[in-house]
């Protein structure tokens, strides 16, 4: 298929650029887990943590609700190493930020690596 418009075409190379940075970036991808009090609370808190996810390692990161129930939420965070998904998980930063947005109990997180 080729495009006639060399506007539409620069845009579809850019995305198709930034899917594939995304999807090989992660060398090691942290799953977390929780039950907030408020979605639209919690989401505000994450968005302005954003800086700081990436002073701390977060090469990528994505919200998931459950269909169920909207304020149980999976976020996804990339990193390049092991090393940094664990210091940030243990990050002073993070457990702040998530007390503030309201985030109910202890979350669950776990690790995984890419395999090839």
């Amino acid at each position: 298929m080729k495009l006639k418009n060399p506007l539409l075409a620069g845009c579809l190379a850019v995305a198709l650029l930034c899917m594939t940075a995304a999807a090989s970036a992660a060398d090691v991808r942290m799953f977390v887990r929780h039950e907030v009090a408020d979605y639209g609370t919690w989401r505000k808190s994450f968005d302005g943590f954003a800086a700081t996810q990436k002073k701390l390692g977060v090469t990528y990161k994505a919200v998931y609700q459950s269909a169920d129930n909207p304020n149980d939420v999976t976020v996804i965070h990339d990193f390049h190493s092991l090393e940094a998904a664990r210091s940030f998980a243990a990050s002073a930063e993070l457990k702040a930020a998530m007390e503030k947005a309201g985030v109910k109990g202890a979350p669950q997180v776990w690790f995984a690596t890419k395999s090839d």
